[in-house]
């Protein structure tokens, strides 16, 4: 049943790696809580198919048409913010794709010296305009935990990608997350807690979120 109060909608983010649980967790805060959800967007990167022929040639263009995107979005979000009576739920944030998938490809020496620098001066002007959301939830799960789920799935892009890959998106997310502090946080521990099965994880998480700060 939708929750529909006098308070000003919330903007609640959804974070975590590769299958943590993402997409379920929005979908799920939409048929218990009625918010509006803005999934992971699946259009194509015109320059994905180039980036994985030469990724240090093409690092840059597909990195800035991700931020782009996602900078867009945000934007949609504060506009659908101010229009809605309902709390909003987001799948993914510009800050990961800077913090984390840009972050991983300089380490891999994809995208460096000027290219990292612009990309990076960029990111932080864009950061500035956009509203921070009222609450970060962090799915976080263990490597060996995504790596099934992944393959559970089935998508087919994703069966080859190696267990590395994950790792370091895993360590990168933990190292971001320990610093963010644009707004308050909740962590779930998705090896251990089922929201979507258990009625006590659930009914946890959602006194959780009822706690969480007011929109602004």
């Amino acid at each position: 049943m939708s929750e529909r109060t006098t308070r000003a909608p919330r903007v609640i983010a959804v974070t975590g790696n590769m299958g943590a649980g993402k997409s379920s967790l929005v979908a799920w805060l939409e048929q218990q809580l009625g918010m509006v959800p803005f999934f992971e967007p699946h259009d194509e990167n015109p320059y994905l198919e180039d980036f994985y022929a030469d990724m240090q040639r093409w690092a840059l263009s597909s990195q800035l048409f991700f931020l782009i995107r996602r900078f867009r979005i945000h934007k949609d979000i504060e506009v659908r913010a101010r229009a809605e009576g309902r709390d909003i739920v987001q799948d993914r944030t510009l800050y990961e794709d800077a913090e984390i998938f840009a972050t991983h490809l300089q380490a891999a020496g994809h995208l460096v010296g000027r290219d990292w620098e612009m990309y990076q001066d960029l990111y932080r002007t864009l950061r500035r305009e956009i509203r921070p959301p009222d609450l970060m939830i962090y799915l976080r799960c263990s490597v060996p935990v995504l790596v099934k789920r992944i393959k559970r799935r089935g998508r087919s892009f994703e069966q080859s990608l190696p267990r590395s890959y994950l790792a370091k998106l895993h360590d990168l997310y933990e190292a971001w997350f320990a610093r963010y502090d644009d707004s308050e946080t909740i962590v779930i521990d998705t090896d251990k807690v089922d929201y979507l099965e258990d009625l006590f994880d659930r009914h946890d998480l959602l006194a959780r979120l009822r706690r969480a700060p007011e929109g602004r």
